[in-house]
């Protein structure tokens, strides 16, 4: 029987964890013990509302922490914020995203300075802020990459750009600082439809690429998170796709 994770007075870090997945993701890593930092940026109602839950589980295990990620010169301030919250950081999960389509022709440099900002230029300015940190505790960075790093998506040029460039640059961190600090990256397929509209027949024909014939759940990339920042002590530089089998199949 396998144990049960045990991250008792590990220090998680995760970037977007106000809503939606990564608040699944700060949960998870909460359950198994660990004190988690709550970053947001725009979302305080929902931030205070997890960090209050989690510290009704287990008081003084959670705090939130907001920081604008697209402004890189506050992010060394933010990890000294964090590392002073607790004394040390375990864990650094990048899920904070922005998605949103921009067909060529309609492409502006804000779209690539947002999309590229937040989804690879914050990821590499915080694992480098984080970096010594991490080292010292021989901790674990998990990056929320995407399937369509290496299959593009139609009309998302900019956010696969991204996206692909955060798959090499995981591989790339998990290089350049071992053997301490283990990094690797979870890649999501269909989990959460996006909060923009999306018809019913886009989903459908989503679905239709999936052999498991069904949209992922929140805590199936948390349980794999976890799985990564605990249990994978002898992975890193990998990205493990959790899409129902789609990557596989399109």
């Amino acid at each position: 029987m396998t144990n049960r994770p045990n991250l008792e007075n590990r220090v998680a870090l995760v970037t977007g964890a106000a809503r939606r997945v990564g608040a699944a993701i700060a949960s998870h890593l909460h359950a198994a013990g660990a004190l988690v930092a709550v970053h947001y940026r725009g979302s305080a109602e929902h931030a205070d509302a997890l960090v209050a839950s989690l510290n009704d589980a287990r008081p003084g295990s959670a705090a939130a922490f907001r920081a604008d990620l697209l402004d890189t010169s506050s992010i060394p301030q933010f990890v000294a914020d964090v590392l002073g919250w607790q004394g040390r950081l375990d864990i650094l999960v990048n899920n904070a995203s922005t998605f949103y389509a921009t067909p060529l022709g309609e492409i502006t440099e804000a779209h690539w300075d947002d999309l590229l900002g937040i989804n690879l230029k914050a990821p590499l300015f915080l694992s480098q802020a984080a970096a010594p940190a991490l080292r010292e505790s021989h901790g674990a960075i998990v990056n929320i990459v995407d399937i369509h790093a290496q299959r593009p998506l139609r009309d998302h040029l900019v956010y696969g750009a991204a996206k692909a460039g955060l798959a090499m640059l995981t591989r790339s961190l998990a290089k350049d600082l071992a053997p301490e600090v283990r990094v690797n990256g979870v890649a999501p397929g269909a989990i959460l439809w996006p909060e923009s509209d999306m018809s019913e027949a886009t989903k459908s024909s989503i679905l239709r690429q999936v052999p498991l014939e069904r949209a992922g759940e929140p805590d199936d990339i948390a349980g794999c998170v976890l799985y990564l920042a605990h249990d994978a002590t002898y992975v890193t530089g990998q990205i493990i796709a959790v899409d129902g089998g789609r990557s596989i199949g399109w």
